[in-house]
This record gives structure tokens, C-alpha cells and sequence, in this order.
């Protein structure tokens, strides 16, 4: 039985469309660049930041991270970044009695703009609030606590296997990859995906049926 079910937060609850966009124009580059560029290391099973590697060879990302801040052009976010289907998903499990967990690899600024959403969440939590970041075992051992059920009884959602789908399994957690994004829908097929998640959804709004106690 499911007790408790853990949200990544990047293209499973909220588009990155902004994130990649702003950094085009901070790097001064096409949009459609930067956009191509990260199809291209999704493809080749690389970090996503090496695409902005690819646009600045030897960028510092934390240094223009908080350059971009200290000129107001920091991260963002509001309504308009999530998924039309998060809110309904997210309360619809809450009704069922279900512990909501949102963490996933994000800066802490992140957290707290995701805080600021009013999520219907119990815990909203970041790597970079938690000084461990996927696929390390220890932030899956984070997100069972927070669920506070035991691994066998939590679920991970998440569309990219590398971080999500394949360590949350290797964690002892239930795993739900979701079919978005550039991630979720190149890595949908792999046998490795099929074999370690216990469902393949392409909408949030179908785990309330799969879970129902």
C-alpha cells in the first residue's frame, strides 16, 4: 500500500521552459540554441548543464547563477510554470489520506518559490536545502523521511531516469515514471525504465486510481 508519494520537481511539476529561456538571454544566445543544445546532451545521457557548457565553454554556472541574481534576473516562478494537471493530481491524492512529498534537484531559492505557490504538499524540499542531490541513495533516504513512511510504501514520480525512475527503485522506493518532457519521452521505452518503474503514466492525474489504498 501506498502512504506517502515524492514529486521531482523539473518538467514533472513544473516547465522548464522559463529556466532554459533565461538563460539564453543571460547568455546571450538564440533560445531556440539553448533548447537544441539540451535535446542534444538529453540524447547523449549527459547533465543538462552541459549545455550551457556547450553555448560558454568553461562556464562557472554557480558564478553566473549569482551574477544573474545580483543583476534581478534570477530564478522564477509562479502559477504559469506548473502543469495544468499538478494541483488537481496533488490534492486528489492528499484526499486519499496520502502524504505529499515535492523534492527534487533545485537550488534552496527554488524551495522557497516553490513554498510560495501554496502546493498541496506537505513538505516541499530541495538538494540545495538539503546538501545532497539525485541520484545519491542519501536524498532518496531524505524523501522517505519526509513521506514518513516506510521506502516500500512511498512512491517517486519523476521523468528522468537517471535521477528518478532507476535510483528510487535501486532505494527500495515504488517509482511512476511520467512521460514529459524531453527526458520522459526519450527514455520512456528504455527496457531499464520499463523494468524499474512499477507504472508509466503521461498525465499526474492518473495516480490517484493507481494508488487508491
Amino acid at each position: 500500500m501506498i502512504r506517502a508519494v515524492v514529486f521531482d520537481v523539473g518538467e514533472t511539476l513544473t516547465r522548464d521552459d522559463r529556466y532554459w529561456a533565461a538563460w539564453a538571454d543571460w547568455l546571450d544566445v538564440p533560445r531556440h540554441t539553448v533548447s537544441a543544445l539540451v535535446g542534444a546532451v538529453v540524447a547523449r545521457g549527459q547533465d543538462n548543464a552541459d549545455a550551457l557548457r556547450l553555448v560558454r565553454p568553461g562556464i562557472d554556472i554557480p558564478a553566473e547563477y549569482a551574477a544573474r541574481e545580483a543583476a534581478g534576473r534570477g530564478e522564477h516562478l509562479d502559477d504559469t510554470d506548473l502543469y495544468d494537471d499538478v494541483r488537481p493530481a496533488l490534492a486528489a491524492l492528499r484526499d486519499l489520506g496520502l502524504r505529499i512529498v515535492v523534492a527534487g534537484n533545485q537550488t534552496a531559492r527554488a524551495g522557497a518559490l516553490l513554498r510560495g505557490l501554496d502546493l498541496p504538499a506537505d513538505v516541499v524540499a530541495t538538494s540545495g536545502e538539503w546538501g545532497v542531490a539525485k541520484p545519491d541513495p542519501e536524498f532518496f533516504r531524505r524523501a522517505v523521511e519526509a513521506g514518513q513512511a516506510a521506502p516500500g510504501e512511498t512512491l517517486y514520480v519523476g521523468d528522468h531516469p537517471a535521477n528518478d525512475t532507476l535510483p528510487a527503485a535501486a532505494a527500495g522506493l515504488r517509482t511512476a515514471h511520467l512521460r514529459r518532457g524531453p527526458w520522459g519521452h526519450l527514455w520512456a521505452d528504455d527496457p531499464h525504465v520499463v523494468a524499474a518503474a512499477d507504472w508509466r503514466i503521461e498525465q499526474l492525474t492518473e495516480l490517484p486510481a493507481l494508488v487508491r489504498p
